[in-house]
Protein backbone atom coordinates (compact mmCIF):
# COMPACT_ATOMS: atom_id res chain seq x y z
CA UNK A 1 0.00 0.00 0.00
CA UNK A 2 1.51 3.30 -1.07
CA UNK A 3 1.88 6.25 1.26
CA UNK A 4 -0.56 9.18 0.96
CA UNK A 5 0.84 12.16 -0.92
CA UNK A 6 0.36 15.72 0.31
CA UNK A 7 0.96 18.64 -2.07
CA UNK A 8 1.31 22.24 -0.91
CA UNK A 9 1.41 25.05 -3.47
CA UNK A 10 4.27 27.26 -2.29
CA UNK A 11 3.81 29.69 -5.16
CA UNK A 12 1.50 29.92 -8.17
CA UNK A 13 2.70 33.09 -9.87
CA UNK A 14 4.64 33.76 -13.03
CA UNK A 15 8.17 35.16 -13.23
CA UNK A 16 7.37 38.56 -11.67
CA UNK A 17 4.89 37.28 -9.10
CA UNK A 18 1.68 39.08 -8.17
CA UNK A 19 1.62 41.92 -7.33
CA UNK A 20 4.26 43.16 -9.73
CA UNK A 21 6.51 45.82 -8.25
CA UNK A 22 5.04 49.27 -8.89
CA UNK A 23 2.07 47.99 -10.89
CA UNK A 24 -1.31 49.68 -10.72
CA UNK A 25 -3.09 46.86 -12.55
CA UNK A 26 -6.35 46.00 -10.70
CA UNK A 27 -5.26 42.41 -10.04
CA UNK A 28 -2.01 43.65 -8.51
CA UNK A 29 -4.05 45.93 -6.22
CA UNK A 30 -6.47 43.19 -5.20
CA UNK A 31 -7.14 42.57 -1.50
CA UNK A 32 -8.00 38.91 -2.15
CA UNK A 33 -5.19 36.72 -0.71
CA UNK A 34 -5.70 34.32 -3.62
CA UNK A 35 -4.58 37.06 -6.01
CA UNK A 36 -1.21 37.34 -4.26
CA UNK A 37 1.14 34.83 -5.87
CA UNK A 38 4.78 34.03 -5.13
CA UNK A 39 6.93 32.46 -7.84
CA UNK A 40 5.84 28.97 -8.83
CA UNK A 41 6.83 25.99 -6.65
CA UNK A 42 5.27 23.08 -4.78
CA UNK A 43 6.16 20.99 -1.75
CA UNK A 44 5.68 17.21 -1.81
CA UNK A 45 5.29 15.33 1.47
CA UNK A 46 4.81 11.67 2.27
CA UNK A 47 5.80 9.61 5.29
CA UNK A 48 8.66 11.61 6.81
CA UNK A 49 9.93 12.89 3.45
CA UNK A 50 9.83 16.46 2.14
CA UNK A 51 10.73 17.48 -1.40
CA UNK A 52 10.29 20.73 -3.31
CA UNK A 53 9.93 21.27 -7.05
CA UNK A 54 11.87 24.41 -8.08
CA UNK A 55 13.48 27.01 -5.81
CA UNK A 56 12.79 30.43 -7.24
CA UNK A 57 13.54 33.86 -5.77
CA UNK A 58 10.78 33.45 -3.14
CA UNK A 59 12.21 30.16 -1.81
CA UNK A 60 13.29 31.58 1.56
CA UNK A 61 9.91 33.20 2.17
CA UNK A 62 8.12 30.01 1.13
CA UNK A 63 10.18 27.83 3.49
CA UNK A 64 9.51 30.20 6.38
CA UNK A 65 5.81 30.30 5.58
CA UNK A 66 5.40 26.52 5.78
CA UNK A 67 7.81 26.14 8.70
CA UNK A 68 10.18 23.85 6.77
CA UNK A 69 12.86 22.44 9.08
CA UNK A 70 14.35 19.75 6.85
CA UNK A 71 14.43 19.01 3.16
CA UNK A 72 15.16 15.70 1.44
CA UNK A 73 15.77 17.19 -1.99
CA UNK A 74 14.82 19.64 -4.73
CA UNK A 75 13.66 18.75 -8.24
CA UNK A 76 14.20 21.31 -10.97
CA UNK A 77 11.99 21.68 -14.03
CA UNK A 78 14.46 23.92 -15.85
CA UNK A 79 17.09 26.60 -15.39
CA UNK A 80 15.15 29.88 -15.66
CA UNK A 81 15.64 32.31 -12.79
CA UNK A 82 12.08 32.19 -11.48
CA UNK A 83 12.70 28.47 -10.85
CA UNK A 84 16.29 28.52 -9.57
CA UNK A 85 17.23 31.97 -8.20
CA UNK A 86 16.68 30.88 -4.59
CA UNK A 87 19.50 28.36 -4.75
CA UNK A 88 21.67 30.11 -2.16
CA UNK A 89 18.85 29.93 0.39
CA UNK A 90 19.33 26.18 0.81
CA UNK A 91 22.16 27.11 3.22
CA UNK A 92 20.20 26.52 6.46
CA UNK A 93 19.31 23.02 5.26
CA UNK A 94 22.93 22.38 4.24
CA UNK A 95 24.27 23.56 7.61
CA UNK A 96 21.92 21.18 9.45
CA UNK A 97 21.79 18.22 7.07
CA UNK A 98 24.84 18.30 4.82
CA UNK A 99 24.79 18.23 1.02
CA UNK A 100 21.33 18.94 -0.37
CA UNK A 101 20.25 16.54 -3.16
CA UNK A 102 19.18 18.18 -6.43
CA UNK A 103 17.56 16.35 -9.33
CA UNK A 104 17.81 17.99 -12.76
CA UNK A 105 18.90 17.51 -16.35
CA UNK A 106 22.59 17.89 -17.19
CA UNK A 107 21.89 21.09 -19.14
CA UNK A 108 20.30 22.63 -16.05
CA UNK A 109 23.26 21.77 -13.84
CA UNK A 110 25.62 23.29 -16.42
CA UNK A 111 23.65 26.54 -16.29
CA UNK A 112 23.75 26.55 -12.48
CA UNK A 113 27.52 26.00 -12.51
CA UNK A 114 27.87 29.22 -14.49
CA UNK A 115 25.43 31.33 -12.48
CA UNK A 116 26.38 30.01 -9.03
CA UNK A 117 30.06 29.28 -9.61
CA UNK A 118 30.93 29.87 -5.94
CA UNK A 119 28.60 27.02 -4.88
CA UNK A 120 30.20 24.55 -7.28
CA UNK A 121 33.83 25.64 -6.75
CA UNK A 122 36.24 22.76 -6.21
CA UNK A 123 39.14 24.87 -4.95
CA UNK A 124 39.21 27.60 -2.29
CA UNK A 125 35.46 27.34 -1.85
CA UNK A 126 33.94 30.02 0.37
CA UNK A 127 33.21 28.31 3.72
CA UNK A 128 29.68 29.72 3.98
CA UNK A 129 28.55 28.38 0.60
CA UNK A 130 26.26 25.35 0.49
CA UNK A 131 27.05 22.12 -1.34
CA UNK A 132 24.70 20.36 -3.71
CA UNK A 133 24.58 16.64 -4.39
CA UNK A 134 23.91 16.49 -8.12
CA UNK A 135 21.61 13.75 -9.44
CA UNK A 136 21.31 13.96 -13.21
CA UNK A 137 17.97 12.80 -14.59
CA UNK A 138 16.61 12.32 -18.11
CA UNK A 139 13.05 12.31 -19.46
CA UNK A 140 13.34 8.64 -20.40
CA UNK A 141 14.31 7.18 -17.04
CA UNK A 142 12.25 6.90 -13.88
CA UNK A 143 14.02 7.37 -10.56
CA UNK A 144 13.21 6.77 -6.91
CA UNK A 145 12.72 9.31 -4.15
CA UNK A 146 11.89 8.19 -0.64
CA UNK A 147 10.34 4.95 -1.78
CA UNK A 148 8.22 6.45 -4.58
CA UNK A 149 8.87 6.18 -8.31
CA UNK A 150 9.19 9.51 -10.11
CA UNK A 151 8.35 9.59 -13.82
CA UNK A 152 9.86 12.57 -15.69
CA UNK A 153 7.63 14.13 -18.34
CA UNK A 154 9.16 15.98 -21.27
CA UNK A 155 7.26 19.17 -22.03
CA UNK A 156 8.15 22.09 -24.26
CA UNK A 157 8.47 25.66 -22.99
CA UNK A 158 8.40 27.17 -26.46
CA UNK A 159 11.65 25.86 -27.94
CA UNK A 160 13.14 24.93 -24.56
CA UNK A 161 12.72 21.34 -23.33
CA UNK A 162 11.75 21.24 -19.65
CA UNK A 163 10.63 18.53 -17.25
CA UNK A 164 7.41 17.79 -15.45
CA UNK A 165 7.06 14.99 -12.93
CA UNK A 166 4.54 12.25 -12.16
CA UNK A 167 4.40 10.85 -8.61
CA UNK A 168 1.79 8.13 -8.06
CA UNK A 169 -1.38 9.48 -9.69
CA UNK A 170 -0.33 13.13 -9.46
CA UNK A 171 1.57 15.09 -12.11
CA UNK A 172 3.09 18.58 -12.06
CA UNK A 173 4.04 20.50 -15.20
CA UNK A 174 4.82 24.20 -15.36
CA UNK A 175 5.98 26.54 -18.14
CA UNK A 176 4.17 24.38 -20.69
CA UNK A 177 3.45 25.34 -24.27
CA UNK A 178 3.12 21.84 -25.70
CA UNK A 179 3.55 18.18 -24.76
CA UNK A 180 4.69 15.54 -27.26
CA UNK A 181 2.11 12.83 -27.89
CA UNK A 182 4.32 10.05 -26.52
CA UNK A 183 4.70 11.98 -23.25
CA UNK A 184 0.93 12.32 -22.92
CA UNK A 185 0.80 8.55 -22.56
CA UNK A 186 2.63 8.95 -19.23
CA UNK A 187 -0.28 11.05 -17.95
CA UNK A 188 -3.09 8.53 -18.15
CA UNK A 189 -5.17 7.70 -15.08
CA UNK A 190 -4.28 10.74 -12.98
CA UNK A 191 -6.24 11.79 -9.93
CA UNK A 192 -4.82 15.31 -10.20
CA UNK A 193 -2.65 17.24 -12.63
CA UNK A 194 -1.11 20.70 -12.37
CA UNK A 195 -0.37 22.63 -15.56
CA UNK A 196 0.44 26.26 -16.28
CA UNK A 197 -2.07 28.81 -17.57
CA UNK A 198 -0.37 32.16 -18.00
CA UNK A 199 -3.03 34.56 -19.24
CA UNK A 200 -6.02 34.98 -21.57
CA UNK A 201 -4.06 36.26 -24.58
CA UNK A 202 -1.87 33.81 -26.56
CA UNK A 203 1.81 33.62 -25.63
CA UNK A 204 4.75 32.30 -27.61
CA UNK A 205 6.16 30.01 -24.91
CA UNK A 206 3.29 29.44 -22.46
CA UNK A 207 -0.20 28.00 -22.61
CA UNK A 208 -2.91 30.62 -22.42
CA UNK A 209 -6.17 29.86 -20.62
CA UNK A 210 -7.96 28.40 -23.64
CA UNK A 211 -5.00 26.16 -24.52
CA UNK A 212 -4.62 25.04 -20.90
CA UNK A 213 -8.28 24.02 -20.71
CA UNK A 214 -7.93 22.06 -23.97
CA UNK A 215 -4.83 20.27 -22.67
CA UNK A 216 -6.49 19.52 -19.34
CA UNK A 217 -9.42 17.92 -21.13
CA UNK A 218 -7.04 15.94 -23.33
CA UNK A 219 -5.17 14.60 -20.29
CA UNK A 220 -8.43 13.75 -18.56
CA UNK A 221 -7.33 13.79 -14.93
CA UNK A 222 -10.06 13.69 -12.30
CA UNK A 223 -9.04 17.20 -11.25
CA UNK A 224 -6.85 19.83 -12.89
CA UNK A 225 -5.20 22.81 -11.20
CA UNK A 226 -3.71 25.76 -13.09
CA UNK A 227 -0.52 27.46 -11.89
CA UNK A 228 2.19 29.86 -13.18
CA UNK A 229 -0.49 32.54 -13.38
CA UNK A 230 0.08 36.18 -14.32
CA UNK A 231 -2.01 39.19 -13.39
CA UNK A 232 -3.25 39.22 -16.98
CA UNK A 233 -5.31 36.09 -16.38
CA UNK A 234 -7.65 38.13 -14.17
CA UNK A 235 -9.00 37.97 -10.64
CA UNK A 236 -8.92 34.54 -9.03
CA UNK A 237 -12.59 34.60 -8.06
CA UNK A 238 -13.84 35.82 -11.44
CA UNK A 239 -11.79 33.36 -13.48
CA UNK A 240 -12.70 30.44 -11.19
CA UNK A 241 -16.42 30.97 -11.77
CA UNK A 242 -16.03 30.40 -15.51
CA UNK A 243 -13.81 27.29 -15.52
CA UNK A 244 -15.15 23.93 -16.67
CA UNK A 245 -16.11 21.30 -14.09
CA UNK A 246 -13.18 19.81 -12.15
CA UNK A 247 -10.74 22.48 -13.39
CA UNK A 248 -9.51 24.96 -10.78
CA UNK A 249 -7.08 27.82 -10.30
CA UNK A 250 -4.45 26.90 -7.76
CA UNK A 251 -3.44 29.52 -5.21
CA UNK A 252 -0.62 29.94 -2.72
CA UNK A 253 -0.93 27.65 0.33
CA UNK A 254 -3.53 25.40 -1.34
CA UNK A 255 -3.09 21.82 -0.12
CA UNK A 256 -4.07 18.58 -1.85
CA UNK A 257 -4.18 15.21 -0.11
CA UNK A 258 -4.04 12.19 -2.40
CA UNK A 259 -4.26 8.56 -1.35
Amino acid sequence: MRSPLKITFLGTGTSQGIPIIGSTHPVCLSDDPKDKRLRVSIQLHWDDKYYVIDCGPDFRQQMLRVGQKRLDGILLTHEHSDHTAGLDDIRPFFFRQGDVPFYAEQRVFEALHQRFAYIFATENKYPGAPTIAEHTITPNDTFELGGKQIVPIRVMHGELPVLGFRIDDFAYMTDVKSIPQNELEKLRGLDAVVISALRVEPHRTHLNLEEAIELAQQIGAKKTYFTHISHLLGFHEAVSKNLPENIYLAYDNLQLNLQ
